[in-house]
Order: structure tokens, then C-alpha cells, then sequence
């Protein structure tokens, strides 16, 4: 028995560019365990021949492959374009409808029949992802006439969304359970609930399923902010969760997507609930042999956090390398877990210093400027002051990436700009004068409104005259 290099998993979708028996043994060769199968594409009758051809090249190749049907819910997309693709550039205008017509560029048709009463006049519209962007100007009964803030390239069937704005459609629609009733049939248990909101959602699923004597996996697909306030009772109904970061990332701030998938596969993990991240991977190896330094970084960290498994979509489904993506994604995997412990520990600094390698080799300036950066969480306390004379000393405590901020006060403008470059560091210029350098510095602090009366900081500096790198003294002053 020979067991791949890497142990997390690979999702791939299948599509065009992957659905023949030849393309779909290379995947499983080179590191597919789930394929995926998009039920927003395609038709039932293609969707039984892809369940056909992957079993019975699994059974070939005596590889397991899970085969996930992924259910379109209501994502709101567009309708066929007359040429499969049309390019929307700044300032067009453009209409979207709600007629069943054949899309051209200044008339898009969109299969969501209550857009006009979702939207109001100012209000932004997103497609393909939010990589256009389209601002409603006027409104009329089936007709929605915007102008183009972003433009792009546009394909047929490609997604819409509308920030902050209520959707009146099921979760799961009656046609997501007609498309359960036919993997039931076709023997598929593992379903992912598009745009799951609530732990009814999933049960709604479950339910069905039951209700024809079958037991179903179910994963919940996170791409709403309702999903995130309610991600604990989702996790409780839930088998696995997807990060499904494409939808995501436009119903809430784009920004805050790293910080919420961490937080998310932190959940999941603590659980042991299976977690799946999506989107955008690898997408450049659409159309590219190689991916972006960018890609293969975003696989390994989100690896590092803990995910079970990365995914691939319009990779594998509709690329030119299907396959080189799936052995790209096995590379990055294998060298990813490979350093996972090393990483990890070169994370968390102050463990290094504690009980890691750093432990009996720790200096007098390590423990100063650790102990300064607890200090303040403990106490806290929202600035750590450094002087001139202790010119190692902002980078030495930035290290530890503290909550509060570290001024460093110098007269020396070069010094003072590269000291900006660390971690949480406000350089502040000042006057190298004869005289207290705390008095002065708690001068400013006071006539500069940073800080009140009784407010504690942390004065941190070396007082070796021959060590202008070292810190040996730390205190902590109330403000009077």
C-alpha cells in the first residue's frame, strides 16, 4: 500500500476540462480524494455520467474518491449571454433584466425575478465575484439601469450579489431537494448546502434525505455573514464545513476574510468537523502552468491554520491544467505539512523564549522586552516608550507584535524613518537636550493629549553605556 506524501485533502471540481475517464485517473493519481460537483452547471444527465465515470475510475485505480454534490441554493446569477461573454469597461451603462432574453452587452438578463423591489437607486451590484462592480440609477418593474463603477470581462451563468440586502428565496429551494432526490437516487451521501444560513438549512437536508431512508453527510457552505454570527449552531448540524471565500468575500468586508477563515477552521477543528477552504486557490493556473507566489502561499497558510482540505473549482473544471493544478496542490501540501511543527513554533515568539529553542539562551534585552509586551496586555496599557539611547529596542519588543504601541523617540530622521518599517512602532522626533529624557518624553505625552491623567505606560531603555542595542530597565509610570 503506498500512501501520498501529504495528508491533506484535495477537492476538485469537475467540469469540462476533467469530466473524461483519462483526465479524471490523472487527478486521482496525482492527489484528488473528493470530487465536486456543481449542480449550478451542467445538466442531470451529465451530472449521472460524471457520477459513472468517477466510480469507475476509482474502482480502477482502488482509490477512494468521495463524490460531493455541491447544491446551487439561491446565488443569485445571470442569464446566458449571446456570445457566452461579453466585456463591461467604466462608465457603460447597462440593464439588468429580469426578462428571459439573451444577454448583449447594455442588456444583461439576470434569474432573480425580485431584483428590482431588492434594490434602490445607489445601491451597488456585484458580478462575478465583486470583480464588477455596478451602481442602480434607476429602477422600472422588470428593469434595473445601472452604470459600470468596475468593469471586466463577463461569462454566462456567472454570479450576482447584492451587499446587505435581504434575498426572498429559500435556502433550500425546492429545486436543490429535486436535485437530492436524484444523488439519492444515483447513491451520492454527501451534499454542501450553498449559502447555509441557520442550523435549519443543513437539518432541511438531513430531513429530506431521512425521510426516504437514507443518512446523508452534510456540509455547510460559510459564504454569508448571517453563517459567521451563527456559525456554532451551524457546526452543531453540520458534518463539515466549506470556507467558501468567493461569496464571502463580498458579503462582507474583503479585508476581514484571512482573519475569518482562521477563526473558522479554528472552530471547526475544536469540533472535529472536517473544514474545506475554496476559491481562488489556484486560479491563475486556469489559463497559466504555473501559479502565483501569492496562490501557493494562501494553500500553505491555510494549511498552517488547520484546514482538512484545499479546493480547486474552475481549475480543474474549466482550465487548460487540470491536472498540473491538483499536482501543484500536492506539492504545496507536502512541503507545507512537512514544516508545519517548525512553523508554527517560529510563531508564537514568546513560547521560543519560554520552552522552545530559545529557552537557557535567553538575554537580559529578550526578557525586558518580552515582559514589557505582557505587561501592557496584562495591565492594559496602550503604549510602550522607548528613548533615543536604546536604539535596538523598538524592533527588540516589536517582535513580539504587541497590542498596544511602541513610540520611539530620536533625533535622528533616518534612524526614525526605518524604525517606521517594525511592527506597531510610531517614531516621534525629539530633541536630543541636556536633562531628563523621561521628563521630557512624559512632557510630551502630556501636552499631546495621547494619554490622561492616571493612564499607565511602559518606559523601556538600556542604561549601559556601551550597549546602545540592549534594554536592561523597564518601568511602569502613571501619567499625572
Amino acid at each position: 500500500m503506498n500512501l501520498p506524501d501529504h495528508k491533506t485533502k484535495i477537492v476538485c471540481t469537475i467540469g469540462p476540462a476533467s469530466r473524461s475517464e483519462a483526465v479524471l485517473e490523472e487527478l486521482i493519481e496525482q492527489g484528488m480524494n473528493v470530487a465536486r460537483l456543481n449542480f449550478a452547471h451542467g445538466t442531470l444527465k451529465t451530472h449521472k455520467e460524471d457520477i459513472r465515470r468517477i466510480r469507475a475510475v476509482a474502482v480502477k485505480l482502488q482509490r477512494y474518491c468521495l463524490i460531493m454534490v455541491d447544491l446551487p441554493g439561491p446565488k443569485i446569477r445571470i442569464g446566458k449571454l449571446r456570445d457566452d461573454s461579453l466585456l463591461l469597461e467604466k462608465g457603460d451603462k447597462v440593464i439588468l433584466t429580469i426578462r428571459d432574453i439573451l444577454g448583449t452587452p447594455d442588456r444583461i438578463p439576470v434569474e432573480y425575478k425580485r431584483l428590482p423591489e431588492s434594490v434602490s437607486p445607489g445601491s451597488l451590484i456585484f458580478l462575478n465575484d465583486g470583480f464588477i462592480q455596478l451602481q442602480v440609477e434607476k429602477i422600472l418593474a422588470d428593469e434595473v439601469f445601472c452604470r459600470t463603477i468596475i468593469g471586466g470581462p463577463l461569462l454566462s451563468h456567472k454570479g450576482l450579489n447584492l451587499p446587505g440586502v435581504k434575498i426572498f428565496t429559500d435556502v433550500v429551494s425546492e429545486s436543490d431537494l429535486t436535485f437530492v432526490d436524484f444523488a439519492l437516487e444515483e447513491g451520492i451521501d454527501t451534499f454542501g448546502v450553498s449559502f447555509a444560513e441557520t442550523a435549519d438549512d443543513i437539518m432541511k437536508v438531513r430531513e429530506f434525505a431521512g425521510k426516504r431512508g437514507k443518512s446523508v453527510y452534510v456540509v455547510a457552505k460559510i459564504e454569508r455573514a448571517e453563517a459567521i454570527k451563527n456559525i456554532d449552531e451551524i457546526l452543531d448540524a453540520a458534518d463539515a464545513i466549506m470556507i467558501a471565500r468567493g461569496d464571502l468575500g463580498v458579503q462582507i468586508p474583503l479585508e476581514d476574510v484571512p482573519s475569518v477563515q482562521k477563526k473558522l477552521i479554528h472552530k471547526a477543528n475544536l469540533l472535529g468537523r472536517p473544514v474545506i477552504t475554496a476559491t481562488q486557490m489556484l486560479v491563475s493556473m486556469t489559463e497559466n502552468i504555473r501559479p502565483t507566489r501569492a496562490e501557493v502561499s494562501d494553500v500553505a497558510n491555510a494549511i498552517l491554520d488547520g484546514t482538512d482540505a484545499v479546493m480547486l473549482s474552475e481549475e480543474t473544471a474549466i482550465g487548460r491544467y487540470p491536472v498540473e493544478a491538483v499536482e501543484m496542490m500536492a506539492k504545496i501540501a507536502t512541503s507545507a505539512e512537512r514544516e508545519w511543527e517548525a512553523v508554527k513554533a517560529l510563531s508564537d515568539l514568546p513560547a521560543y523564549f519560554r520552552k522552545g529553542e530559545g529557552y537557557g539562551k535567553t538575554t537580559i534585552k529578550d526578557i525586558i522586552s518580552l515582559n514589557a509586551v505582557e505587561a501592557a496586555r496584562a495591565l492594559n496599557i496602550h503604549y510602550i516608550i522607548v528613548p533615543a539611547q536604546s536604539a535596538g529596542a523598538p524592533c527588540l519588543i516589536s517582535r513580539f507584535k504587541p497590542d498596544c504601541w511602541i513610540l520611539s523617540f530620536g533625533d535622528n530622521e533616518k534612524a526614525n524613518n526605518f524604525r517606521n518599517l517594525s511592527y506597531g512602532v510610531c517614531p516621534i522626533f525629539m530633541e536630543n537636550k541636556t536633562g531628563s529624557r523621561l521628563d521630557m518624553i512624559m512632557e510630551f505625552i502630556d501636552n499631546s493629549g495621547i494619554a490622561q491623567r492616571g493612564d499607565r505606560v511602559i518606559f523601556v531603555e538600556g542604561t549601559a553605556a556601551d550597549d546602545m542595542n540592549g534594554v536592561d530597565l523597564l518601568r511602569i509610570i502613571t501619567v499625572r
